[in-house]
């Protein structure tokens, strides 16, 4: 297993903490992933055989957010 920090801009409320959440935990391969709204990171735990951190930076962005 591999741990991430990805810096995102744009959340403003719980509400975006869950979108994020639930955009990372959707792809295959991610153990947990913790998204701080205050530090405006996400710190993912996934196994990199199967995903990699370009998917990852690419779901948040599909989420409407950036990746900083």
């Amino acid at each position: 297993m591999t741990t991430t920090t990805i810096d995102i801009k744009g959340m403003t409320c719980a509400g975006c903490v869950n979108s994020v959440t639930k955009a990372l935990k959707g792809i295959d391969g991610v153990q947990d992933a913790k998204v701080n709204l205050e530090k405006g990171q996400a710190t993912v735990t996934f196994d990199d055989a199967k995903a990699h951190v370009d998917a990852l930076k690419q779901a948040v962005e599909d989420a409407r957010y950036d990746v900083a």
